[in-house]
């Protein structure tokens, strides 16, 4: 065997640390060579190991009764959806590759979140994002941004999948390193999932797909790194996608498994061939014999830890009954896909890789595992001490704006609140004819199971701010607020996965962020029996500028998934028509803490999370379900970013409406409209239903306001008029396209 000398200078070199070094050593009974260290350097990565956060992880509730594939079992997330159909889901970042090459990053991103959906035999039918930029005034920041909408563009509408919901937040702390999570939802009969799972000894093992180039090696332990100013210089990291070639892979793929050919299947995503014979042949208790020499190659010269490492995109390892190959070949000639018999399935754990005639490798495959011989580390934490400042927080000593119109049509305008329609028109929202949100807009996406009387609402949440001033309380609002809207269009939570977006763990301030912030899903995810289904963690996300390492804001992104047992309940965000009656369910608070308004427009950055309580919360979405399906609201629509005000601006936008309300005198004006308490949803409701809705909030104990009516075009509050609502929107739907193009 090639044996390169290796010191623990070169494991430092690889990320490894000097214990790893020894246990990598423990595991072979010797030095590892060079292909062998690095095969353990991306595996035992934070990226691709968890070894930092799994600890933790394996505390969020799992089980449900919807539940078909139980976190980190499989490539997605799988819930039953009923009449013998499961919905495969997954959210994944792709942080790092964004931040230094954001078109390749955002496409790539997609590319990849899709091939774990449709791995599974699951078609992919819905398509999220949630992006995080820093200030939009910046000319680093609207390079990223349109770099990483067209990428998102680009690459989904090419493969024909509709983004039906997202989110887009600015802030700061994003300015070198931005988010991109992107999500993907796909539909599976429950009797046609594959599993990545490899065994059989004597099974040949093809790779499927693209040939391999150098892009990506080392990408999962360039995610595990800081983004610095000298990053741009780590391009090779970045892979290179190509969506027509994913496409013909779907369905190459998807035939393929038809013909009950497969032992199993996985995409080769972070870490390639490496990551995808360890984790096959460990779940199925079998080892390989992989030659590299067969492996299709689209550069020359190639070591053999590059092939094993690269990241090149749109390919898939499959493993063959013995004697099927024909059947698997057929269908793979018929998509006209390359593809080539790489080496075959051994019996025992070992993992062995051979090059030009030479054994390259031979490792453990449990080894180099999460769940197996991965290290495993609880890192110490504690409180940051900047939260002090955000507990002196005192609303008495803000003083009450005196032009509340102005503050209204600042809020209106800011990049956070303002219409995303730069954005989403990039992304081909209609593809498929699936989308039952395009013209009637409600707060989650809704996606129309043919066939049925069902349909699946979906929606990804997080307000970073909340999460930076309590991380547990602002993760509980994260997974609360993903199921207010997924209540919010008629339907019930199911089921979540999560995107952790957190700086390094080595620092205790940040390692508390975490530990919260999984602490507060937790709870949040029990309370609405919608357990976790997997997702991704994505650690190191900070700055290292000019010598500063500042982490972005915490950010548990939450992607949820819903089921809207009948189609005729599916409710939308807008007001119906002139004289409806505006009903506000849940309290009023004199809150106005991490609000938008105190951040931007105040200018006070510290305070903290808004008023929550997760009891009232659940209370508050029980009784929305109830009114959807009794028929007695026309709309509903969650009060969040922004406040009441801008809950009632988006409800009256869709047909041009307008609103007249009346505050509570009891409470500030800038608290009351622009205050971000949650367990709020604001409805409407027709005269002739009136008289029904009050009896049931009354009867049932649900706290709720009367705020005004429905009006045909004029925004009014407390008999003062803040102009017509095409004056709102103009500032509304140009404000993000003014600031890109500056």
């Amino acid at each position: 065997m090639s044996q390169e000398k290796v010191t623990l200078e070169t494991a430092r070199e690889l990320g490894l640390l000097p214990e790893e070094f020894e246990m990598i050593k423990n595991y072979l009974g010797r030095v590892p060579n060079y292909t062998e260290l690095s095969i353990y350097s991306v595996m035992w990565s934070e990226h691709a190991s968890y070894k930092n956060s799994i600890k933790w992880l394996k505390t969020l509730p799992r089980k449900g009764s919807a539940i078909l594939a139980e976190a980190g079992t499989e490539n997605a997330g799988l819930v039953d959806i009923g009449d013998g159909m499961a919905c495969a889901f997954k959210i994944e970042s792709h942080n790092h590759p964004c931040a230094v090459e954001p078109y390749q990053g955002a496409a790539t991103g997609v590319g990849g979140i899709n091939r774990d959906i449709f791995t599974m035999g699951a078609r992919p039918v819905a398509q999220l994002n949630s992006l995080r930029f820093g200030n939009i005034s910046l000319d680093r920041t609207r390079w990223l941004m349109k770099g990483v909408v067209k990428g998102i563009g680009d690459y989904g509408n090419a493969f024909g999948i509709p983004v039906l919901g997202g989110e887009v937040f600015f802030n700061d702390s994003f300015n070198t390193n931005p988010l991109v999570n992107a999500m993907s939802v796909g539909l599976v009969p429950k009797d046609g999932v594959v599993s990545a799972v490899s065994k059989g000894a004597g099974n040949p093992i093809y790779i499927v797909g693209s040939a391999t180039g150098k892009d990506g090696i080392h990408g999962a332990t360039f995610a595990s790194a800081n983004i610095t100013e000298d990053s741009a210089e780590d391009i090779p990291s970045i892979q290179v996608g190509d969506p027509f070639q994913e496409k013909i892979l779907l369905e190459a793929s998807l035939e393929t498994i038809k013909t009950k050919a497969l032992v199993g299947m996985q995409d080769m995503g972070a870490a390639g061939i490496i990551c995808s014979t360890s984790e096959m042949s460990e779940k199925g208790g079998h080892g390989m014999r992989i030659d590299l020499d067969k492996v299709p190659l689209r550069q020359q010269n190639m070591e053999a830890w590059e092939i094993l490492l690269s990241e090149s995109q749109e390919r898939m390892l499959m493993v063959v009954h013995k004697g099927r190959e024909k059947d698997v070949e057929d269908v793979l000639n018929k998509w006209d896909i390359n593809y080539a018999i790489i080496g075959e399935v051994t019996e025992g754990d070992t993992l062995e890789f051979y090059y030009r005639g030479k054994l390259e490798a031979k490792v453990p495959a449990s080894s180099l595992v999460l769940g197996g011989g991965a290290p495993i580390y609880e890192r110490e934490y504690h409180e940051p001490a900047y939260l002090s400042k955000y507990k002196e927080f005192n609303i008495d000593k803000v003083s009450e704006p005196t032009d509340l119109v102005e503050v209204a049509k600042f809020m209106v305008g800011h990049p956070n609140i303002a219409s995303k329609r730069w954005v989403y028109e990039q992304y081909d929202t209609m593809i498929g004819t699936g989308n039952m949100t395009t013209n009637f807009p409600s707060d989650a996406g809704v996606y129309n199971l043919k066939g049925t009387n069902k349909a699946l609402a979906m929606t990804v949440d997080c307000n970073s701010r909340y999460v930076k001033a309590n991380p547990k309380v602002g993760t509980m609002i994260a997974v609360s607020e993903a199921a207010r809207n997924i209540s919010c269009t008629g339907a019930k939570p199911l089921a979540i996965t999560n995107c952790l977006n957190f700086g390094n763990p080595y620092k205790p301030e940040v390692y508390w962020q975490f530990v919260e912030a999984i602490k507060g899903m937790g709870e949040a995810c029990i309370k609405f029996d919608a357990p976790v289904t997997g997702g991704n963690v994505s650690f190191y996300n900070q700055s290292s500028i000019k010598g500063k390492e500042e982490a972005v804001y915490p950010s548990p992104v939450i992607g949820m998934i819903g089921l809207l047992e009948n189609k005729n309940h599916q409710t939308t965000l807008a007001f119906k028509e002139k004289g409806h009656m505006i009903y506000l369910i849940g309290k009023a608070q004199n809150d106005i803490a991490s609000s938008e308004y105190l951040y931007s427009y105040v200018g006070i950055k510290e305070s903290p999370a808004p008023y929550f309580n997760l009891d009232e919360e659940y209370a508050v979405q029980n009784a929305l379900l109830e009114l959807i399906g009794m028929n007695l609201i026309q709309s509903a629509h969650d009060v969040s970013d922004g406040g009441l005000f801008i809950a009632l601006f988006e409800s009256a936008l869709p047909r041009n409406l307008g609103f007249d309300i009346t505050t509570d005198a009891e409470i500030r004006s800038d608290a009351f409209l622009f205050g971000e308490a949650q367990g709020r949803v604001v409805v409407s409701v027709s005269p002739s239903r009136e008289t029904q809705f009050i009896d049931y909030m009354v009867s049932n104990k649900i706290p709720f306001t009367a705020l005004g009516h429905v009006t045909k075009s004029e925004v009014r509050i407390d008999d003062n008029s803040y102009g017509f609502i095409s004056d709102l929107r103009q500032i509304y739907d140009t404000s993000i396209e003014q600031k890109i193009n500056e």
